[in-house]
């Protein structure tokens, strides 16, 4: 089994939507039995359920993140992680800190898709900032997925 972990701050808002998006990549390339996603958050608000956002933000695309708890990026799901993908640079430079040896394979999601860039955080902000942030999500993640697939050595 490939592991995708997703890293983001708080693991309540971007991580969380793209776990879900992730998640439904993998399904519908029918691929839910060698690749597996999950989440964590460099300060994460342990046990936090998804935020009101992002919860709303996934529901339009049929999707229910309603289950998630914040969980704490930590050594064993490092070291478990074939490809960590990170929302911006400060978690890769977190990572770098703390896990120096998980470099080589922690990657902007944007990076999936051919870009350089952040993936804001719509914590605490309207939900039009959340509707806006999941777009961002869903195009990095349908963009990347064949690089995501090629990274991890899975055909899809």
């Amino acid at each position: 089994m490939k592991r995708i972990l997703v890293v983001c701050t708080g693991n309540i808002c971007r991580t969380p939507m793209a776990k879900a998006m992730l998640q439904r990549e993998v399904e519908q390339a029918g691929l839910s039995e060698r690749v597996s996603v999950d989440s964590a958050g460099v300060y994460a608000v342990v046990g936090g359920r998804a935020s009101r956002g992002s919860v709303n933000a996934m529901a339009e695309r049929g999707l229910d993140i309603t289950e998630h708890r914040g969980k704490q990026l930590d050594f064993r799901l490092m070291d478990e992680a074939d490809l960590i993908l990170v929302m911006e640079e400060s978690q890769r430079r977190s990572i770098f800190m703390n896990w120096p040896q998980a470099l080589r394979k922690t990657f902007l999601l944007s990076e999936m898709a051919g870009e350089h860039a952040d993936v804001e955080d719509p914590y605490g902000m309207e939900q039009a900032e959340y509707d806006k942030t999941a777009v961002i999500i869903e195009d990095y993640v349908r963009r990347g997925f064949p690089e995501i697939l090629r990274r991890l050595g899975v055909s899809g």
